[in-house]
């Protein structure tokens, strides 16, 4: 799907010409060039690239973790570039959910308290709170585990719990960061199950991974490479952005430094 079939209506996330440029003492790194990216409302998109080409700084940036040096943001329709620290504390918690690699569960409270958690930072009761959890641990199977502690859970139990927690405050976009990097094969496929599974119910996805198998399963892959977009795949049909390969190769590279 090109940015030109994107609606404005059904768009979630829009970024104009987004540039991070990190400074260190006289060295500039442009961990990002000019991107320009939109995300459709129920799309799956995965973003691919060699270590070091700006996936984990182009997702913060989509998660409101980090501001853009250049460029413009727009989630759901509101620009979120220009937000107050509190102010994008409150989208963020209200409109983005993450999946990290490494789970990020509290290993003292349990299963179903670790969903809850961000629930609590919002103004719902607490009937309200409680059903939103078992509802997301319903869809992720994980209900029968809701008291133990995720110390009691395997990899792939611990995955589901984290997949649970980022659905519970029904959020426009879900965010995972190498949601399979920490699983064996198999677990890392059965994520990758309950991942298309939402997606097929209506969710949102962007996913940074670096295992090509699991890329090609979303719908839309793009291809960062030093900073730019340098490719976009289609399903099993790809194009390649020619106007941006020649500076997505050679640009950012003269200034030197590591991107992650």
């Amino acid at each position: 799907m090109s940015n030109s079939e994107h609606t404005p209506s059904n768009t979630v996330i829009a970024l104009e010409g987004v540039t991070k440029i990190f400074l260190t003492d006289d060295l500039q790194t442009h961990a990002l060039s000019g991107v320009h990216l939109t995300i459709n409302r129920g799309e799956f998109v995965s973003i691919a690239g060699p270590s070091g080409c700006g996936k984990s700084t182009l997702l913060a940036i989509l998660g409101l973790l980090d501001t853009p040096t250049r460029g413009s943001y727009r989630l759901s329709g509101r620009p979120v570039d220009s937000l107050t620290l509190a102010e994008r504390t409150h989208v963020r918690n209200h409109e983005i959910g993450f999946i990290f690699q490494a789970f990020n569960l509290i290993g003292d409270l349990t299963v179903f308290e670790n969903v809850e958690l961000p629930l609590t930072y919002r103004d719902m009761s607490a009937s309200e709170r409680k059903q939103r959890v078992r509802d997301a641990l319903e869809r992720v199977e994980m209900s029968h585990r809701a008291r133990h502690l995720p110390s009691q859970l395997s990899g792939g139990q611990q995955q589901r719990v984290a997949v649970a927690r980022a659905l519970g405050g029904n959020p426009a976009v879900l965010l995972a960061d190498e949601p399979t990097g920490n699983l064996d094969s198999r677990n890392g496929e059965a994520v990758m199950t309950l991942l298309n599974e939402l997606h097929r119910g209506g969710a949102t996805l962007v996913m940074v991974t670096h295992d090509e198998r699991f890329s090609r399963q979303a719908a839309r892959t793009i291809q960062l490479f030093d900073g730019r977009i340098v490719d976009e795949q289609l399903g099993h049909r790809s194009h390649v952005t020619a106007a941006h390969r020649p500076h997505g190769l050679f640009v950012a590279r003269e200034h030197g430094g590591s991107r992650e």
